[in-house]
């Protein structure tokens, strides 16, 4: 049997035989939370259903190695036997451990529009976390800012590209409602490639050269030896971006995790790597937005049909997310950074893409902010990491 939580608001809500807000434990719970949804943005022309596979497995402890280090309790709300909302809970371990911390997550937030919901919901994910020891709660994160994290706060008139979220912008009231406050801005930046400023790429060759003549090569990565690369570029991206807000370094079996995903959607092009002496220094990659086809994923189902979208459909795609550009503190502002962009720009119009994405990037990161304004990039969409003492 489920347990119900007598939470206060939880406990008020159950005698009125209203709102109910129970854990989730059974294979089928998991299921109606990764469903749940579908059901509320069914009639959202924005909405990009998640891989119904990919989210079993994310939230699974025997499949995501996130869980051999840290807890997520999920919830469900059920009114009248209906759901009606959803959130998850998050001791993240690493993340204490790493940044000297007592903070808790809550992530996985959906909701209907309404107060008493929300604030159940949240409610008992306070609870839990106080439970086991945690003074601070922030989100939404799933599970951490290596994942998907924020909450759209503007730029609700298009879909979001590949792992990025997307919500209806009730989501901030209800938030707020609930005494949560900004702890940090993300920006998302819109690219015309048409448009694009073509310093970088003319400059690129003067870049290289200068960059050869310090040893420091430009390459794409080799997927042949994609084991080997993946161990490289891991070792990067824990130090390349480790004094980003809210920033943990990822084990290396979630690093491996992160990048089985994305090699079945990367293209080799567009993933580059930046060596000094055969030791990787830097990295950019760049991935197809698949939300392009996900869309059309009816429930998130691969099978019986949407396999056949996923393999038939990847030339339609006109636009490209950029994920990650980041170089090791001692080789900032050689050069390298730009070289990184004038081959994205290169590579980008050979292959017809008319759009690119570069996100996410934090508010008050004014290098890459900058950068991005000099080629004309357009920050369209922003997302907001809340917080609360608990």
């Amino acid at each position: 049997m489920i347990e119900t939580l007598k939470t206060p608001v939880a406990k008020k809500a159950l005698l009125s035989n209203v709102l109910r807000v129970q854990r989730v434990i059974s294979k089928k719970d998991l299921q109606l939370f990764i469903d749940f949804p579908h059901e509320l943005y069914r009639y959202d022309a924005n909405y990009v259903p998640e891989l119904f596979i990919a989210q079993r497995d994310m939230l699974s402890w025997k499949k995501h190695p996130f869980h051999e280090h840290s807890v997520v309790q999920l919830f469900l709300a059920f009114r009248n036997d209906m759901i009606v909302g959803r959130i998850a809970a998050i001791k993240n371990n690493n993340h204490n451990a790493f940044n000297n911390a007592a903070d808790g997550f809550f992530g996985f937030f959906d909701c209907v529009n309404d107060l008493e919901v929300s604030n159940a919901l949240l409610d008992v994910a306070e609870h839990w976390l106080k439970d086991h020891g945690l003074k601070t709660i922030i989100g939404p994160v799933n599970f951490s800012t290596n994942e998907t994290c924020g909450l759209l706060i503007q730029g609700f008139d298009s879909a979001p590209v590949i792992m990025m979220t997307y919500n209806r912008p009730y989501y901030i009231e209800l938030l707020e409602n609930a005494g949560l406050r900004e702890k940090v801005t993300l920006l998302a930046y819109k690219i015309v490639v048409a448009s694009l400023d073509d310093k970088p790429y003319r400059m690129m060759p003067l870049l290289k050269e200068r960059l050869e003549k310090r040893n420091i090569t430009i390459r794409k990565v080799n997927l042949k030896k994609f084991k080997e690369e993946v161990k490289m570029l891991h070792e990067v991206y824990n130090n390349a971006w480790d004094e980003n807000l809210g920033f943990v370094p990822m084990t290396e079996k979630e690093f491996n995790y992160l990048a089985k995903d994305l090699k079945m959607v990367l293209d080799d092009e567009f993933c580059l790597v930046a060596e000094l002496d055969g030791k990787a220094i830097g990295f950019a990659l760049c991935v197809p937005d698949m939300n392009q086809i996900f869309k059309t994923i009816k429930r998130g189902r691969l099978l019986p049909t949407g396999i056949f979208k996923l393999l038939f459909n990847k030339k339609k795609i006109d636009t490209v997310r950029v994920i990650a550009l980041g170089v090791l503190e001692p080789y900032r502002k050689m050069g390298i950074e730009a070289c990184f962009y004038g081959e994205l720009i290169q590579r980008s119009r050979e292959r017809g893409f008319l759009y690119a994405e570069a996100s996410w990037i934090l508010e008050h990161n004014d290098l890459m902010n900058r950068a991005l304004l000099k080629i004309n990039a357009d920050p369209y969409k922003r997302y907001r990491i809340y917080e609360k003492a608990l």
